[in-house]
């Protein structure tokens, strides 16, 4: 049996995370649903969501429309109460240094930072925030996770990066000097946030009744650790009617 929530969990919210999976655990034992002790903080990505051990996972939107759609069951979707974004939903900050002026379209032929090229907050908000202008961004450089695109926006190695807003949250209370030498240009679209996901064949409903308790006996303090706010339910649709941008071109040279 296997549980993640990898998405957001970040050392400096461990103790809450566990405490939440905990509680989630003993809900999911009231549906007669076994669970794994702890949450799994090691391996791929990929083999955790795609496993069909796997009782509940958090995933990225992008990956599930491409890839995990019909080869998993969705749950339900965590709110983090984002300003300007219904229940469920999140965008990403456009971020650059402190002092660069400018806004998006000043850095479409400047560098930008990205975690993955199958991140939905990281490549394809970005991408699509600037497509209806018949624009891309072109310059590009791989970090591998927010935190690393952050870093090499401060460092000057990246001039722009689109940083998922929870992240961004996460960041500027854990990492203040690195937020500090930061600003936020604008933020995208909001676009449904990081599914909640269960194997195929196991009733995902009942998971989902599991996290809603779990989430309304979480204490006061670990839900505003966690910026949570409740659960959401958004259609599979909502997910799929998101554009997918073409990956980073190999004609391009990536700096």
């Amino acid at each position: 049996m296997i549980a993640s929530l990898a998405m957001y969990d970040w050392p400096h919210v461990a103790a809450e995370h566990d405490r939440l999976w905990q509680l989630v655990r003993a809900a999911l034992a009231e549906e007669g649903i076994d669970a794994p002790a702890g949450l799994t903080r090691n391996g791929s990505l990929w083999t955790i969501w795609e496993s069909p051990a796997l009782v509940l996972g958090q995933t990225c939107g992008m990956p599930y429309r491409t890839r995990l759609h019909g080869h998993v069951a969705l749950v339900a979707t965590l709110d983090y109460a984002l300003p300007d974004a219904p229940p469920g939903y999140y965008y990403s900050e456009f971020i650059t240094r402190a002092d660069e002026p400018g806004d998006v379209i000043d850095f479409i032929d400047r560098t930008l930072a990205f975690n993955g090229q199958d991140s939905q907050s990281g490549w394809a908000a970005p991408q699509n925030h600037v497509a209806p202008l018949g624009l891309k961004f072109s310059h590009t450089r791989h970090t591998g996770a927010h935190r690393d695109s952050a870093r090499a926006v401060a460092e000057g190695r990246a001039d722009i990066a689109a940083i998922d807003a929870v992240t961004w949250r996460l960041i500027e209370a854990h990492m203040p000097k690195l937020a500090a030498k930061l600003r936020v240009i604008t933020h995208t679209a909001p676009t449904p946030g990081l599914p909640l996901i269960t194997a195929k064949g196991r009733d995902a409903v009942a998971v989902a009744r599991a996290v809603a308790a779990a989430l309304a006996a979480l204490a006061p303090e670990d839900r505003a650790a966690l910026g949570l706010a409740g659960l959401a339910a958004i259609p599979p649709e909502a997910y799929l009617a998101v554009p997918t941008p073409a990956p980073p071109s190999q004609d391009v040279p990536v700096n």
